[in-house]
């Protein structure tokens, strides 16, 4: 009898006191939280951070997914993930009293059809995708719209971004329709606007830095922060936001269901909010922050720059990326195993 309660104490106990230990265990992309930043939150909080990273969406809802939460109490899907997290049921419903800082946030960040409202999201970092063109080769007044890139003096010059739904929202918005098209014809029509390009399409890839500075590709689809890092090296870089539409990205901070430690979860988000670490970050990771407290910390050169920071009217010809569900996802992929495969 005495060996089966000590058993059954040692199951039941286990969760009680992981609980209850003073960590925070989140779960990230790689590459875009300071280890200075970390370190920060540990000294002035008191909180443990257990840090482990991953490097698509699809492994991390995968995690979750499997085992309902695995015991992270903060995670960093992105916008369409979001979007989907939150209509499954695998996000908690965030108490904003616990969160002072969140007045810091861009007003052009909040309440996105991803998550009306912002009751399961925290935006942390956002960028646009685009086209980019190296002057030396093109001049960049020659480009303006998506479809330019179907012009044969393109031919085997195209980079484009080794990325599903992001090549077939150049295509939709092509085509007049939204990034977050679900309609199967128009996913079709989609595909074969995209098999028009191939003869211009020189390689797939999201390696998108190194391309740029090396020059293995002079005109292409890229993402606006890469083309900000990389013009420090090829100062003949440009990005243009096409004007016939683009997708806006969002990396989120969320807290998943049955999250351990919700208190700490709540420290962590609330001290990534403050201005000031929103600023660290950024000169780090060099994304666009969307807390427009800590934008205004950054120097002027950065802040003031309209490719990281376009105006508010560039914005609003793009559109955030929502989930499609299941089978347009299906039919996406199925498409982009043929495009890849020569059409």
């Amino acid at each position: 009898m005495k060996t089966v309660l000590a058993l059954l104490l040692s199951v039941f106990a286990t969760p009680i006191l992981a609980a209850n230990e003073n960590v925070v265990n989140v779960y990230s992309w790689s590459g875009v939280i300071p280890d200075a930043v970390i370190q920060q939150f540990e000294k002035e909080s008191g909180v443990k951070v257990n840090f482990s990273t991953f490097d698509s969406n699809e492994v991390m809802y995968a995690k979750l997914k499997a085992s309902k939460n695995p015991g992270y109490d903060i995670i960093e899907p992105s916008s369409y993930y979001i979007d989907r997290m939150r209509r499954q049921g695998m996000l908690e419903k965030l108490d904003k009293t616990k969160l002072s800082h969140f007045n810091n946030l861009n007003p052009d960040f909040l309440n996105a059809p991803y998550d009306p409202h912002n009751n399961f999201s925290v935006p942390f970092i956002w960028g646009v995708t685009g086209i980019f063109v190296n002057q030396d080769y093109f001049p960049a007044e020659s480009l303006a719209r998506w479809s330019d890139l179907w012009e044969k003096r393109f031919t085997d010059k195209l980079m484009m971004l080794d990325d599903t739904r992001e090549v077939f929202s150049m295509a939709l918005r092509v085509l007049g329709y939204s990034v977050n098209d679900s309609n199967p014809e128009h996913i079709k029509q989609a595909y074969l606007k995209l098999k028009e390009l191939l003869p211009n399409i020189k390689i797939f890839s999201s390696a998108v830095l190194s391309i740029l500075i090396d020059e293995d590709a002079h005109v292409g689809m890229a993402w606006n922060g890469d083309v900000y890092k990389a013009y420090k090296e090829n100062p003949q870089l440009r990005f243009i936001f096409p004007k016939d539409g683009f997708v806006i990205w969002v990396d989120n901070f969320a807290i998943p269901k049955d999250a351990p430690h919700r208190t700490n979860a709540y420290k962590f988000l609330n001290f990534m909010l403050r201005a000031d670490i929103a600023r660290t970050v950024a000169l780090d990771n060099h994304f666009p922050t969307p807390n427009l407290a800590g934008q205004k910390l950054l120097p002027p050169e950065i802040r003031n720059n309209p490719i990281v920071y376009p105006s508010h009217d560039i914005l609003r010809r793009g559109e955030f990326q929502t989930d499609v569900g299941d089978e347009a996802l299906s039919l996406y992929e199925k498409y982009w195993e043929r495009l890849k495969m020569g059409g």
